[in-house]
């Protein structure tokens, strides 16, 4: 089974992602990963990615597609992939489309994980982790039973990620939905669109991307 999921950063399509795969034995897909790993292996197509990243180019749509076939074809994607952050323009889903279609595969799904953008901004910037142990918090949703002092190494020192800083994120999102609107209609034409709440607990959204794969593989 081969599956997109669809959402802003912060939306949790990572921990989602993990989940397929402990639960299921999907391979999570990220571009970035994917191009990371080409670059190491120093495969034909990894090479011509190093050579554009190196001169802090963005990578074509060709070299991406290029990057996912590859790793289409290693053994460990058999029983399905989640695309995460994969593909971002039409012109990419098309390109899927056809390279899944000359593997003899198909998309079967597109999840959209729909957020509220005021909701997301104040999930993501309240966020912090502890320095030592990396236990993560929030300033609102998850604190330490005792104020400054972390729950599971007791280490008083955190940490922000430099991003999660209110104009960031807001950047984040608009480019996220500027660029995704054609990609929703996209797949909503095709009819294989899931809209799942995303502001929803973990284990909710869990359920419910398990009750759209259920109904997929029926």
């Amino acid at each position: 089974m081969n599956l997109i999921l669809l959402g802003p950063p912060g939306a949790g399509k990572g921990t989602q992602a993990k989940i397929l795969e402990e639960q299921m034995g999907f391979k999570q897909l990220s571009t970035g990963d994917m191009l990371r790993a080409a670059k190491a292996a120093g495969t034909e197509i990894g090479l011509k990615a190093k050579a554009v990243m190196d001169r802090g180019d963005l990578v074509s749509d060709d070299i991406v597609i290029g990057i996912v076939s590859e790793r289409l074809d290693q053994p460990d994607v058999k029983k399905g992939v989640v695309f995460d952050g994969f593909p971002r323009t039409p012109a990419q889903a098309e390109a899927l489309d056809k390279l899944l279609a000359s593997k003899g595969q198909k998309l079967n799904a597109v999840i959209e994980m729909k957020v509220d953008d005021e909701a997301l901004v104040k999930r993501i910037v309240g966020r912090y982790t502890c320095a030592k142990c990396g236990q993560g918090y929030h300033e609102e949703f998850a604190k330490p039973k005792q104020a400054g002092t972390c729950d599971v190494c007791g280490s008083t020192e955190f940490t922000r990620r430099a991003d999660d800083n209110e104009k960031t994120v807001r950047d984040r999102l608009h480019v996220y939905n500027t660029q995704t609107a054609p990609l929703v209609a996209y797949y909503r034409a095709q009819g294989n669109l899931h809209v799942i709440d995303g502001m929803a607990d973990i284990a909710v959204v869990t359920r419910e991307m398990s009750s759209v794969l259920s109904r997929v593989k029926a």
